[in-house]
């Protein structure tokens, strides 16, 4: 009898230790996530941003519109939200993360719309350049006109697809918690190729197609879905939503990439 106390007591002990650490992963999970959005960020726009300040200093680019300064800011901004929102959350403060989440209003809107003004900005940079440029070097901007004509695919997902994710999870803040914080990474992540392209050291498909721009935000995700499929042996439905609202635009951007019918869409767009 006391050899099988003895077990009983050792088997108990082993699971409450074991559901513990599941709940720790369960709090801490969406800090890492944060945190690791955050370095795949400044690890694709730090060397970037200091080779293109060195390149207007050099007078080899026009300097950086107020615009890009504004996304910069904003983007960084909502970032940090994010992780001191997961560190809130991950330490029971949710009195503080639903105030501080009011900000979640202001800065995704502010996003959006900066954005729409950065993306013909950026454009008509290039092209104000390509029409001046020297007869050898034009057809080299040019062709840099090209591969943006296709980057703009991709930031037009992110302009459509971030504001709809972002609603998505706001609208659940009350409703369903689970819901609203997978949503809001799933939102941040439609993002974050803009990060891991700048990131030289990764392999990358661009500018030939746009499948790494579709590959590396799922890696960027997997630590989050892999321990909810762990954790609940199922698949939670933020993920289907995502997956509904993100495969047809993957679709419709793989369709149009490099097409001659985009790049006369895309020029008159941005109304060039």
């Amino acid at each position: 009898m006391a050899n099988a106390a003895t077990t009983l007591a050792a088997a108990s002990t082993q699971a409450t230790s074991g559901g513990s650490l599941a709940q720790a992963v369960d709090r801490w999970i969406y800090v890492f996530m944060a945190a690791s959005f955050i370095a795949y960020t400044l690890a694709g726009f730090i060397p970037d941003s200091l080779a293109k300040i060195a390149a207007v200093d050099a007078g080899e680019r026009p300097p950086f519109p107020l615009a890009l300064h504004a996304h910069a800011v904003l983007m960084g901004a909502f970032l940090v939200l994010l992780l001191a929102q997961s560190v809130l959350a991950a330490n029971g403060r949710l009195r503080y993360h639903r105030t501080l989440g009011i900000a979640a209003f202001v800065l995704g809107p502010a996003l959006v719309i900066v954005g729409l003004i950065l993306v013909p900005t950026m454009y008509h940079q290039v092209w104000a350049a390509a029409q001046s440029a020297p007869p050898d070097v034009r057809p080299m901007i040019e062709q840099g006109l090209r591969e943006f004509d296709n980057i703009m695919l991709v930031q037009i997902r992110v302009g459509v697809l971030f504001p709809i994710l972002l609603a998505i999870a706001l609208a659940a803040r009350k409703s369903d918690p689970g819901l609203h914080k997978r949503m809001m990474f799933l939102a941040v992540a439609i993002a974050l190729p803009a990060a891991f392209d700048r990131i030289s050291w990764l392999p990358t498909s661009l500018p030939g197609n746009a499948l790494t721009v579709e590959l590396y935000p799922l890696l960027a995700i997997a630590p989050m879905f892999t321990w909810d499929l762990v954790r609940t042996r199922t698949i939670h439905r933020a993920y289907v939503i995502w997956a509904l609202v993100s495969l047809p635009a993957a679709i419709l951007v793989h369709t149009l990439w490099d097409s001659e019918w985009w790049h006369a869409a895309a020029r008159q767009l941005v109304g060039v």
